[in-house]
């Protein structure tokens, strides 16, 4: 078994979690919502994800697999991005919700992004040499940043709801609701041009944790989830994870760093290998 950083394995076990919480509840709801109804197979559609999520998640903590893993999923990822998600910026390109969904699928896409290039194999690296190594890095931060803009401008547009689930002990709701919108563009900003990057995405790794910790944790723990939002805070989870796996690509990097510093974590792999003996 092979660690790369704590959110290589947060995200991994993340990965087989959700996808065995789909197969025993079986609550597909919101991945049907977003296929549209004329495509072949819809109905299968979620048990092939709940496949590719456990298998991926747990082939990325073994090295033989790894790479493979996060090939497959990058792959699965990016089709349901391009092919699902994207499709409703066509359909509605003026609301925003739309670029919050496709920027939620991005963030998946880049934590993923990360392992890929991390776990790339020589066979990687000859046929798809620009998706792995540093390159893959910034690429998956590109998109990263990307999708923080998503995430500020929907807080802006949506403000009244974003402000009804800041929890009620804290005072100025309308206040946080401006203020996190403001922090992920400013990390967005930071991100994409290379300044102050590694704080930049730790921040928002933070932020996007902490929304999942006081406002969806304590209404899963009360049972006061609806189906909606227990499919958020499922969501909201898989962020954090897939955030975590974008902020650590940045480990080597200073925190105050002005420009691209990347000296490729996958050079230093592991950071925990657990070798099973008989």
């Amino acid at each position: 078994m092979r660690i790369a950083s704590v959110g290589h394995a947060v995200f991994a076990v993340s990965l087989v979690t959700l996808g065995l919480l789909g197969l025993v509840t079986g609550d597909f709801t919101q991945v049907l919502q977003a296929v549209p109804k004329g495509v072949p197979g819809r109905e299968i559609l979620p048990y092939v994800r709940v496949v590719i999520l456990v298998a991926c998640g747990t082939g990325l903590l073994w090295q033989r697999v790894a790479a493979s893993a996060a090939r497959v999923l990058l792959a699965y990822l990016l089709l349901w991005t391009l092919l699902v998600k994207a499709r409703f910026i066509f359909i509605a390109p003026t609301q925003e919700v739309v670029y919050q969904n496709l920027g939620e699928s991005l963030v998946l896409v880049a934590g993923t992004w990360v392992l890929y290039a991390w776990f790339a194999t020589d066979w990687d690296r000859r046929h798809l040499g620009f998706a792995t190594g540093d390159s893959g890095v910034r690429i998956a931060r590109v998109l990263y940043g990307l999708a923080m803009i998503t995430f500020g401008l929907s807080h802006f547009a949506y403000l009244n709801n974003t402000a009804g689930l800041v929890p009620a002990w804290l005072p100025w709701h309308v206040g946080w609701a401006y203020f996190t919108g403001a922090t992920y563009l400013a990390a967005a900003v930071a991100i994409l041009i290379g300044v102050c990057g590694r704080l930049a995405a730790a921040l928002s790794t933070a932020q996007m944790g902490g929304f999942t910790l006081l406002v969806w944790v304590p209404m899963w723990l009360a049972g006061t989830l609806s189906t909606s939002q227990r499919g958020e805070f499922l969501g909201s989870w898989m962020l954090t994870a897939a955030a975590w796996v974008v902020a650590d690509s940045y480990l080597s990097t200073p925190w105050l760093a002005a420009g691209q510093h990347d000296a490729h974590r996958s050079r230093r792999l592991p950071i925990f290998d657990f070798k099973f003996r008989p």
